[in-house]
């Protein structure tokens, strides 16, 4: 597979070449924004539209961390990639390129070649992850299928959920196994020839774990839906 060079994501924290935390947030209502891990605190320089940024050689992958806005109330990072103790409590700093991939030769198939077998992580085993799934695999190519569709993985409350529910797009759900066993399971199927499509959701957040509106105008009163914003 073509790597992916994660370093490109703009906001939340990334680590750059150098090992260094680059942390950027988007808060156009905020006066003050300081990123709060362990007993550490810096302050973030505001820049165009909208947009706080710092650099920091102390804050290490899976540190946990909190925004302070205002020097008021501290909440998780809305471009997070890791929740480790769910929704309301503190971000993860996480690594993506310490995955090892092993499917560099891996192309997708034909879209006329998809037999999709549509699976819910939590639901699908008894243990509910994604190392479980693995070991399903060789029952799946078995059957003759092509490719597997993941119901959407994006943070929720609790540890089970359809995932319509998510308030961290980019966070993969703790329970299930987090980013990385993710990165694991789509590298362990590419081994096996099976595809991954993952199901989306991008139009609302659920009801709890929603802090969008604490960093800035995410939402809209337009549109109406009765499962969150």
């Amino acid at each position: 597979m073509k790597e992916i060079d994660v370093s490109k994501r703009t906001i939340g924290v990334n680590f750059n070449k150098q090992n260094e935390a680059e942390i950027i947030v988007w808060s156009p209502i905020a006066e003050q924004v300081a990123i709060v891990f362990g007993e550490e605190q810096i302050e973030l320089k505001q820049e165009d539209f909208g947009y706080w940024r710092a650099q920091s050689n102390q804050l290490q992958a899976g540190s946990q961390y909190k925004f302070l806005l205002n020097g008021k109330d501290q909440y998780p990072d809305p471009a997070s990639l890791s929740q480790p103790e769910g929704v309301h409590e503190s971000s993860q700093a996480i690594d993506l390129k310490k995955f090892h991939w092993t499917d560099t030769d891996w192309n997708n198939l034909p879209l006329a070649a998809y037999i999709i077998y549509e699976l819910h992580t939590g639901t699908f085993t008894p243990a509910g992850t994604f190392a479980a799934i693995e070991k399903k695999l060789n029952h799946l190519v078995s059957l003759g299928i092509t490719a597997i569709e993941i119901m959407p993985v994006a943070q929720f409350p609790g540890n089970r959920n359809w995932g319509y529910d998510g308030v961290f797009p980019f966070a993969v759900q703790n329970s299930y196994g987090g980013a990385e066993g993710l990165q694991h399971l789509v590298d362990t199927c590419h081994e096996k020839g099976l595809a991954v499509i993952l199901d989306v959701v991008y139009n609302h957040l659920g009801p709890e774990g929603n802090y969008l509106s604490a960093f800035g105008p995410y939402f809209t009163d337009k549109y109406k839906t009765p499962w969150g914003n």
